[in-house]
This record gives C-alpha cells, sequence and structure tokens, in this order.
C-alpha cells in the first residue's frame, strides 16, 4: 500500500546521508505537493544541495523517499528520472560542441510520446537561445547555460522537477527570467523543488518554504509565515 497520500507528490522522511565519516544530513523531513513549488532554503553548506542528491540517488540515502507513492531510496539515478522526476543540478552542465538544438533533443527521455514541452516552445520562452540554436552550447553566458539545463530537462516530461540553486552568479535581469520560467513550470503543472538562497525569487513563486541548518529542517511554513519569522530569517539565513 502507498505511503504517500494523493497529493503528495515526493516525501521524504528520516533521510540520513554522509559524506565519508561526514553525517551531512541528519533527519531530514520534508513533502512536495503535487501541483506546487516548494523552496527549500538555507546558508551554503548546510545539506541542501546533498538533499537533491540524496533524492536523485546521486548520494547514497539512508530513510525513506517516496516519489508518486513508490519508495525511490537507494535506487539509481537513471532508474529515478526515468520515472518522471527532473533534475537541475548547481553546476550548468553542458554538451559544449553539440548545438543548444541537440542539447535539448537529449533531454527528450522518448520520442514516441509528446510530453508537455517541445523544443519550439522552449526557444520561444528564451529569445537568447532561440537566436543561438544553431551555436555550440559553450559558448553560452553562464545565464544561458542555466536556462538551456532547465529547459533540457524539461524536454525529459517530469512530474517534479528538482531545481538547484538556479540564480546563483547571474545578472538581475537574467535571475528575474530564471524566476519567470520557474513560475511558467509550475503553472503547466509540474511540482518543483526549488533550492535557492535568493529569497525575493523563492518567496514569490513558493507555495511553502522548508528552511534547513547544520543537515535538517529547522522552520517550515508558508512564504506569508515566514516574512513574519524574523528570528528564522536571522538565526538561518543571513551572513
Amino acid at each position: 500500500m502507498s505511503r504517500v497520500a494523493a497529493s503528495e507528490m515526493l516525501k521524504v522522511r528520516d533521510l540520513h546521508a554522509f559524506y565519508g565519516k561526514s553525517h551531512v544530513l541528519r533527519g531530514v523531513n520534508m513533502d512536495v505537493p503535487k501541483g506546487s513549488v516548494t523552496a527549500l532554503l538555507g546558508r551554503n553548506g548546510v545539506g541542501r544541495s546533498t538533499t537533491a542528491k540524496a533524492i536523485m540517488g546521486e548520494v547514497a540515502p539512508k530513510g525513506g523517499i517516496w516519489f508518486k507513492g513508490e519508495t525511490i531510496a537507494g535506487l539509481p539515478s537513471h532508474s529515478i528520472a526515468c520515472k518522471g522526476l527532473g533534475y537541475v543540478p548547481e553546476n550548468r552542465d553542458v554538451f559544449p560542441l553539440m548545438s543548444v538544438r541537440d542539447n535539448l533533443l537529449l533531454g527528450i527521455k522518448d520520442i514516441r510520446k509528446p510530453g508537455r514541452w517541445s523544443i519550439e516552445q522552449m526557444l520561444d520562452m528564451f529569445p537568447n537561445l532561440k537566436s543561438r540554436a544553431d551555436t555550440a552550447a559553450g559558448v553560452l553566458s553562464g545565464g544561458e547555460k542555466q536556462m538551456l539545463t532547465i529547459c533540457r530537462t524539461l524536454m525529459g516530461d517530469p512530474d517534479l522537477i528538482i531545481i538547484d540553486e538556479p540564480t546563483e552568479g547571474l545578472a538581475p535581469k537574467i535571475v528575474t527570467q530564471v524566476g519567470e520560467l520557474i513560475a511558467e513550470i509550475a503553472r503547466a503543472g509540474v511540482s518543483i523543488l526549488l533550492v535557492e538562497q535568493k529569497l525575493s525569487i523563492a518567496l514569490k513563486i513558493a507555495q511553502q518554504v522548508y528552511v534547513m541548518g547544520h543537515g535538517e529542517i529547522v522552520y517550515h511554513g508558508t512564504p506569508e509565515e515566514f516574512r513574519a519569522r524574523d528570528d528564522i530569517r536571522r538565526e538561518w539565513l543571513e551572513v
């Protein structure tokens, strides 16, 4: 019998993870409801990216992880992806010698099954990418590579997408564009787990907020509730 309610896309319970002898995640509990944007906030080094990697099978997890009612803890990354969980890591990896268009084509999991998104939709959404569709992806700016990695993941038609630090190091104009893309993804019915530091983006588009500190969740609430918690912001987010 499923351990996840119908409204829950992703459920994480008592999740632990280690790098060697270093105990990084210390009992993380989190839910991502269907059709929602969930923001995971926190300072660098507290375990946010490790949480994403443990969910995706890139770091060995200890604990419970359920996706669409099915346990995925310990499965290989490619099997998790094939179940409909997309992942945009923070390193913005592209295939540098391949064109923008060919990078997008690589994201398609099944050419026989049309997804929510087409290549032309992706290119229309970002004129910068459209004008360079036949250009090698390696010459793109950091912001353009970020857009490309998000769009490539969308081409696999995920039901939930984990996006890790999408606005890190980007110019304000590009940050706005990335935020608009994430909001557009949510409007299309894709659930999102957004790992982010910029409160302006996270609080604008998220329906719920988790704050992580020292490898565990230290706060959970709505953006409105979070705005009233200056103590949480000072203790766990401000530098």
